[in-house]
This record gives structure tokens, C-alpha cells and sequence, in this order.
């Protein structure tokens, strides 16, 4: 099977780990910084990172309306932790000039499980990804505390504070998650990425 060709929008947050992950997970991943190279690959994957901060990137780069267009069209993404927040319809504690990308409807809170002393590890069950629940790590995390008819919530923390918390959700090709499987050496939700990609 041909591997799918996924970029890592590398203006900030981490995208080593992310290229890294998706290329053991079976793709042929890069950094993406510019129009021209989103034309070059298949799906996209925004890091956790800032989120204000990669909203800010995202406009002096000229990436927003490529990104837009191509979502629009299809184009399957994967958002961690800000990057999450970047595919909210709605942030809740954001910042007033941060703007995302709209593209699942769902309701996110900004730094839902606290500053970064309050980051945490936890157990998330995902739909569609067998095997033991995911050892997750939380930094700065967000949470979703609305979706949309069209969203599946495919994880939820499974114990401690916050039990019962919406962290990965997936609208059609589109993907996200509260937390940030890139840093485990867990490879499952990567491949589970890369799949999408491959029958997108």
C-alpha cells in the first residue's frame, strides 16, 4: 500500500515528534511551512504548541486561506492539544483576535485542565483504536465541552479529576485531541491518522 504523503504545520510546537511518529506509523511526513508545500501532501496534522501564538504564525505565513480551502475540499487534519483549539468552532477563553480554523463543530475551553503546573497524565479509551486505553499526556490542556450533530467523541478521560471530559473527537476527515499522543512512543492514534489519510 502507497504510504499517504502528511505534512506537520511547523510554525511552532512539536513537530519533530509529530514527523517522527507519523513516519514510523507508516507515512512519508514533512514540515509544512508554506502554500506550496501544503499542495505537495495528502493531510495535515497542527501540533500542540500556543495557540494564539500559531494563529498569529498562520497569518504572517500566509497559510490561513490554503489551510481553509483545503479542509473545505476535504483534506483530512489532525489537531493535538492547540491544535485542537485551531480546528474549534468555538474557544472559549481564548484570546479576542485568535482565530482557528473552524472546522469542527465543537466548543473548546482554552487551558480547561490549568497552567502548566495542572499538566497530568490519564487513561483515554478511543474509538477505533484497539488495544489498551492510551496513556495520555495533558499539558495546558483543552477540553471539549460542546459538539456538534456531526461530531463522534471518540475519548474520554476514563478517571481522577477529570473523569468523564470529552478529549478526542472526529467530524468526517477531520481529527482532534486534548492531548498529545506524539510525546508516549504510542504509536496507535498516528496510525489510526494515517489510515484516514490513505482511504481519505
Amino acid at each position: 500500500m502507497n504510504a499517504p504523503t502528511i505534512g506537520v504545520l511547523a510554525l511552532q510546537g512539536d513537530v519533530r515528534e509529530h514527523v517522527a511518529a507519523l513516519t514510523a506509523a507508516g507515512a512519508d511526513a514533512r514540515p509544512v511551512r508554506r502554500a506550496g508545500e501544503l499542495d505537495a501532501v495528502d493531510a495535515l496534522v497542527i501540533p500542540g504548541g500556543e495557540s494564539t501564538t500559531i494563529s498569529k504564525l498562520v497569518d504572517i505565513f500566509e497559510m490561513r486561506e490554503p489551510i481553509d480551502k483545503r479542509i473545505a475540499d476535504g483534506m483530512p487534519v489532525y489537531g493535538s492539544c492547540a491544535g485542537m483549539i485551531m480546528l474549534a468552532a468555538e474557544v472559549l477563553d481564548g484570546r479576542a483576535d485568535q482565530r482557528g480554523f473552524a472546522g469542527i463543530d465543537m466548543t473548546v475551553r482554552r487551558n480547561a485542565f490549568g497552567r502548566q503546573v495542572d499538566s497530568f497524565e490519564a487513561p483515554v479509551e478511543i474509538t477505533g483504536v484497539a488495544g489498551d486505553p492510551f496513556h495520555a499526556v495533558f499539558i495546558r490542556a483543552p477540553w471539549v465541552e460542546r459538539v456538534g450533530p456531526a461530531v463522534e467523541v471518540i475519548g474520554t478521560v476514563t478517571g481522577g479529576p477529570a473523569a468523564e471530559r470529552i478529549v478526542a473527537v472526529r467530524q468526517g476527515n477531520l481529527l482532534a485531541t486534548s492531548f498529545h499522543p506524539e510525546l508516549t512512543g504510542d504509536l496507535r492514534l498516528h496510525a489510526y491518522f494515517v489510515e484516514l489519510a490513505r482511504t481519505a
